[in-house]
């Protein structure tokens, strides 16, 4: 509720200004949407992409991943944080997601996903009253209609409160998210192929703990897909 009325006040008394520019129109004009650097290659990630405590992390339940831009660019850092904390702008949804839609479109040979499902990486009930949304299912909700595949919200549960990731480091981040996720009706992932929506990959904890629940219950093959992928300590502010 406190969401909704925020951006009703935000709409009714303010026009919607380019984050990047200020440029009136909308919140990500097409001219700074062009200078973001969204990738037009798919880079299969490898150990080295994964961190944890400035060691190498590795994992086996997410088969692959994708994301548009780099976290460090400050324009992406500003809009994923007005997106997920106050003042909570849940139509940047649409810019958002649409950058993930451009790096398919860049690419010489862009994935074929017409078989697979897509679930967003779920928040716990607190959190989602407090933000009034779920940021990764409004992405999802986006890439839906764009891929034309079935959103399944309903399957992959939060069952307990954690700290907010970018709060923590390395090993904390994968200790923080075991055991917190869970499966509802299984029989929507038995034997599936599932794209994992998020905003941010930083160490893939959360990612790939979420991964490991989908496969234990079923799940044929967990794609990751998000906005943008971060250096550990990149995204904390």
């Amino acid at each position: 509720m406190k969401s909704r009325i925020g951006n009703f006040i935000l709409d009714l008394f303010f026009s919607k200004l380019c984050f990047g520019c200020q440029k009136e129109g909308e919140y990500l004009c097409q001219d700074c949407r062009a200078i973001l650097g969204i990738s037009g290659f798919h880079q299969t990630p490898n150990k080295n992409l994964r961190f944890s405590t400035g060691q190498e992390f590795q994992t086996g339940n997410l088969s692959d991943l994708y994301w548009a831009v780099e976290y460090k660019n400050p324009l992406i850092k500003n809009l994923i944080q007005k997106f997920k904390y106050e003042p909570f702008v849940k139509e940047l949804r649409e810019p958002l997601s649409l950058l993930i839609i451009d790096h398919f479109q860049l690419m010489d040979n862009p994935p074929n996903f017409a078989d697979f499902l897509l679930v967003p990486v779920p928040l716990e009930k607190k959190k989602l009253k407090w933000r009034g949304f779920n940021q990764a299912e409004e992405l999802a909700k986006e890439l839906s209609s764009f891929l034309k595949i079935p959103l399944i919200s309903d399957c992959l549960i939060k069952i307990k409160e954690t700290l907010p990731q970018a709060e923590l480091a390395g090993k904390e981040r994968e200790e923080s998210v075991r055991g917190v996720f869970t499966i509802r009706n299984q029989k929507k992932v038995l034997g599936k192929k599932i794209l994992l929506v998020d905003d941010v990959y930083t160490t893939g904890a959360t990612m790939e703990e979420c991964a490991r629940v989908l496969r234990k219950a079923g799940a044929k093959e967990i794609i990751g897909l998000v906005i943008a992928r971060a250096k550990p300590g990149q995204d904390q502010f």
